[in-house]
């Protein structure tokens, strides 16, 4: 009997030192709370459904690299350097990506998928939080963007959209209406010829063949200009959205028709690069040939300014701050909107003038 109640007294003081031992490891932050524990809890704190939206979004805040003291990845694809308005654009999102604390790996594709293609690959490779860049043109990126998805890596489009019918494939798109860019070119210049009585020639230097801007700004000033049949587009060619190009393109419209009244450019570049040719021609650009362009950079607005260009639609350039924004939301597990449209405006040749003092870009 002694002997069986010693053996009593030596299991009753093993089981208290384990339960001590757990209660221990338990105030270590509560990694290491058993099965038992964690049920005692309350239900809020262990059932999933109770969760409140917000809290959620808490929780996965905390799980992101920021939260967790690592810098963000950012894979930046860049159409390249094409125009004033690209090279503000690049600023804006280098500048806004240091100022945010991200780790921006960027790329310039010279204006060609391929080379899109193959950055957007290299950084699913390299596994980058987020992926972001400014498709060269609207078609060809479902195989790639597919494998973005697959690695669980999120995508942003900006300025420039895709025409996958398969939206999932992005989680949303930051960037101007093209479309709308179009139409307001074409109402003012419907408003200025509403009293014509003959035709009215118009050439076009269109963007990149292909692109979403050159496809858009198109299709929105046709549907503007199509109220009046004065409104005449005699020739359409694209200028690659370069000045080289558009100065090229536009002294083959110069030596083709003899009568040219209006231009409509899809960006400053080309229009400045024609604004060259119609001077060299002996012709006034603004007087002459009245000039209407897309973009509003610094470039563009002084030549507006000095009665050069008489019409610009402004396409705002400084998307980064905006593109950080979404990164950050996108990582913290935040739902964005599927669309995210940049406030512009239009500028005639006076409200350019009162405006260059103050441009950013």
């Amino acid at each position: 009997m002694k002997k069986s109640g010693k053996l009593g007294a030596l299991l009753v003081l093993s089981s208290m030192m384990l339960v001590s031992a757990a209660c221990g490891g338990n105030n270590e932050g509560g990694s290491s709370s058993s099965p038992s524990q964690e049920a005692s809890k309350s239900p809020s704190a262990s059932a999933p459904a109770s969760v409140s939206p917000s809290e959620s979004a808490s929780e996965s805040a905390s799980a992101s690299p920021s939260a967790a003291g690592k810098k963000i990845s950012l894979g930046f694809a860049q159409v390249g350097a094409e125009s004033g308005w690209r090279t503000a654009n690049t600023e804006s999102i280098k500048s806004s990506a240091a100022e945010a604390g991200f780790d921006l790996k960027f790329s310039d594709a010279q204006q060609k998928q391929e080379n899109q293609i193959k950055a957007i690959r290299s950084y699913i490779q390299q596994k980058v939080d987020v992926i972001a860049f400014s498709p060269v043109v609207e078609s060809g990126w479902d195989t790639v963007l597919k494998e973005a998805k697959d690695a669980g890596i999120p995508v942003i489009l900006t300025d420039r959209a895709v025409d996958s019918k398969d939206d999932s494939l992005y989680v949303t798109f930051i960037g101007s209406d093209f479309v709308e860019e179009g139409r307001r070119a074409g109402d003012w210049l419907v408003e200025q010829y509403k009293d014509a009585s003959e035709d009215v020639n118009i050439v076009e230097l269109q963007g990149t063949t292909g692109s979403a801007p050159a496809n858009d700004r198109k299709a929105g000033f046709a549907e503007k200009i199509a109220a009046n049949p004065h409104l005449k587009i005699i020739a359409s060619q694209t200028g690659d959205f370069t000045r080289a190009k558009g100065k090229e393109v536009m002294q083959s419209f110069l030596k083709a028709h003899k009568k040219i009244d209006v231009l409509y450019a899809h960006n400053d570049d080309m229009a400045l690069g024609a604004i060259q040719a119609i001077e060299a021609a002996g012709l006034k650009p603004g007087v002459d040939i009245k000039i209407i362009s897309v973009d509003a950079v610094k470039d563009g607005m002084t030549a507006a300014s000095e009665g050069k260009i008489n019409f610009i639609v402004e396409c705002n350039p400084l998307l980064g701050p905006q593109l950080m924004q979404a990164v950050n939301d996108v990582v913290a597990g935040k739902e964005i909107p599927k669309r995210i449209v940049t406030e512009e405006g239009t500028f005639t040749s006076e409200q350019a003038k009162e405006a260059l003092p103050n441009r950013k870009y």
